[in-house]
């Protein structure tokens, strides 16, 4: 392979990395849409071409993390359909998942109800160089448990009592506590629900307890207003995107995070890449046909 081609491999690797990007937009609108106008596509350029760029800072930020022992919690909570999901992705996507990861844990079994309500979430903390984003988290307690009728008054209660020294405990060890809030009005909510109801590529999105929460959309307001008055602290602020905007939410979101992490370039040794070791008597062994996956495309 002379140089000319080899350039043109790794342009065309790099042009299939983006189409993950593009991918993940489809996912994002329904099938069978208008041709965009001229300045539509212009608009989504400029998109890609800030998420790209954010995305790089993510990944400085990641080098910093690991170069400085730093260790970070990001949680994201809102409502079904909110968006978090989708700022969750882009943050990742290009980021180790060694050393950041995604904690999005299940309703509790029956063991984890007798516990101390925030010792599950305590074993998914971050250790030194490490990145932790939860899909929900502790905040559970004061949104969908109080609207569902899951805890009791006084459980209630006690959960506000205990969160702001939980989390000024977190932050006396060492961790970077970031706490955002996504928010959408009822009508995108509204929207966003038909969408998942009419394609069968995110119905799995859809339970039970998320159509019930579009019943209780006052309930789940008051809980929401409650909670942010309640465990807005100094220590610990909370954060609320603004998110009807899917686009906007993600690259508000990202830009904010980036901005409350004192994080530098960490310098890297070049790299070189070391020629391979040849053997005169090693010969490839050819596989055998049946265990060859079809090629359909």
């Amino acid at each position: 392979m002379d140089n000319d081609e080899r350039d043109q491999r790794l342009h065309l690797d790099m042009l299939d990395s983006y189409d993950e990007e593009l991918e993940l937009e489809l996912d994002d609108r329904s099938f069978g849409q208008a041709p965009q106008d001229d300045a539509a596509k212009l608009e989504r350029q400029r998109y890609f071409r800030e998420l790209f760029r954010l995305q790089g800072e993510l990944v400085k930020l990641q080098d910093w993390v690991v170069a400085t022992g730093h260790k970070m919690v990001i949680l994201f909570e809102g409502r079904d359909a909110a968006g978090k999901g989708g700022i969750i992705k882009r943050i990742t996507q290009r980021l180790n998942p060694r050393v950041c990861r995604v904690a999005a844990l299940p309703a509790p079994n029956d063991r984890e109800r007798t516990q101390w309500y925030f010792q599950r979430y305590v074993s998914h903390l971050p250790a030194a160089g490490e990145i932790v984003l939860f899909d929900r988290s502790w905040y559970n307690r004061a949104g969908v448990e109080r609207v569902m009728g899951f805890c009791t008054e006084d459980q209630y209660e006690e959960f506000f009592r205990t969160v702001p020294e939980f989390e000024r405990m977190l932050i006396r060890s060492g961790i970077q506590l970031l706490k955002y809030w996504s928010s959408i009005s009822d009508e995108e909510q509204h929207l966003r629900f038909l969408g998942r109801i009419h394609d069968p590529l995110k119905q799995w999105k859809l339970s039970p307890m998320d159509l019930e929460s579009r019943r209780r959309w006052e309930q789940y307001t008051r809980a929401k207003e409650v909670m942010l008055e309640r465990t807005h602290t100094p220590e610990a602020p909370w954060w609320v995107v603004e998110a009807d905007d899917k686009k906007a939410a993600r690259l508000n979101c990202i830009g904010h995070l980036l901005d409350q992490v004192p994080y530098t370039e960490v310098p890297h040794a070049d790299i070189v890449l070391p020629e391979r070791v040849r053997s005169e008597d090693y010969r490839r062994r050819p596989v055998s046909p049946e265990m060859v996956v079809p090629q359909r495309y």
